[in-house]
């Protein structure tokens, strides 16, 4: 099998288009998350704090040089946000993923209290005629 015919059939396998499509979808989603920290979390934040922008707060070290923990605070908020809505969105699939559960196939004889199947008419145990 050619390499370009190897590919083909890597390509159009399920998995592979799922992967590419989640990582469209990831980076596209990054963009919309560090717009609502850097437009939309953080302008309220600063003013709390007193007006200030944490993409500009640094610790000069030279002339040129600077540490520049604000736009630090600003990635780990990306961070936790997109955890946060990631963890969200797992739960509702997992949620919609469970099985329903199992209608009951047995019930309990009311006279002595055995295990029996649910459509039996009479205790295989001790004899006692059942209601349906």
């Amino acid at each position: 099998m050619g390499l370009l015919a190897e590919f083909r059939d890597f390509a159009v396998k399920g998995n592979a288009v799922d992967m590419a499509v989640g990582i469209i979808v990831g980076g596209a989603f990054g963009k919309v998350v560090s717009s609502l920290v850097n437009d939309v979390v953080m302008p309220p934040i600063g003013m709390l704090l007193g007006g200030a922008d944490f993409s500009d707060l640094k610790i000069p070290l030279s002339a040129k040089a600077s540490l520049r923990y604000g736009v630090f605070i600003n990635t780990i908020l990306d961070f936790l946000i997109i955890a946060v809505c990631v963890f969200l969105a797992v739960k509702a699939m997992n949620r919609l993923r469970q099985p329903p559960p199992a209608e009951p196939t047995t019930k309990t004889c009311p006279q002595c209290l055995s295990t029996i199947p649910l459509k039996a008419v009479r205790c295989a145990h001790c004899t006692a005629p059942l209601e349906n």
